[in-house]
């Protein structure tokens, strides 16, 4: 059986479980805390980071970049990456922009330092870096209200990796009752479709000990 070590509020992890499922791949989760450094997850996967993907046939793929470029490349049949060559550039652009660019400006500042800091046991948040993320996380969203408003799906017409790779990001932070969706009503309801997805259910049923989400979270109405 195809497995998937992961951690259920990591975003990386989030967007490799949103694609098996939209591609209809069967896997099973494997829990995986990253900052325990497991000998037998580092043997997997050095990095000891997640996600972390073992497929039927045994190989061992790590980060969820080279699973995304193997999935689509292994399983061609439900393609995600665009059916042009410059929809495959705009999806490879925005998915760079949220795993990149968004992780660095909100993600890292925002939820690892509310919620996977406690996690982990390594202390309090930093003020400050809470201050940039929430100011990053005003400023993307705006451009992401931008593509909303422009496109029916973030690289254009047909729903894509890239609208997974930013609502990993954005259902995690949503988890930890980090997003204020007040501030760009076209992302809202950008969120609200692609969270509607039959793809989105197990993420949305995922719990964590001790931490509670926001009444909306799971609310496909939202």
């Amino acid at each position: 059986m195809r497995s998937l070590y992961h951690h259920p509020i990591c975003p990386y992890s989030r967007k490799i479980r949103l694609l098996l499922a939209e591609k209809r791949l069967g896997f099973e989760v494997r829990l995986e805390k990253p900052w325990e450094r497991r000998e037998e997850y580092l043997a997997l996967n050095p990095a000891g980071l997640v996600p972390t993907l073992v497929d039927d046939n045994g190989l061992v793929v790590p980060d969820s970049a080279v699973i995304a470029e193997y999935l689509d490349e292994a399983y061609p049949d439900t393609s995600l990456m665009g059916r042009t060559l410059a929809e495959r550039v705009e999806v490879r652009r925005l998915v760079a922009w949220f795993d990149g660019r968004f992780a660095q400006d909100v993600t890292r500042n925002l939820l690892e330092e509310k919620l996977l800091k406690r996690l982990a046991g390594r202390g309090h948040p930093d003020s400050g870096l809470l201050r940039l993320g929430y100011a990053g996380l005003r400023e993307h969203l705006r451009y992401l209200g931008w593509l909303a408003e422009t496109r029916k799906f973030l690289a254009g017409a047909i729903v894509s990796l890239a609208d997974f790779a930013a609502a990993a990001h954005l259902s995690a932070l949503d988890f930890a009752g980090e997003v204020d969706w007040s501030l760009s009503p076209a992302a809202r309801e950008w969120y609200a479709r692609i969270k509607s997805r039959p793809s989105f259910r197990t993420l949305l049923a995922d719990r964590i000990p001790g931490v509670a989400p926001p009444a909306h979270y799971a609310d496909l109405d939202f």
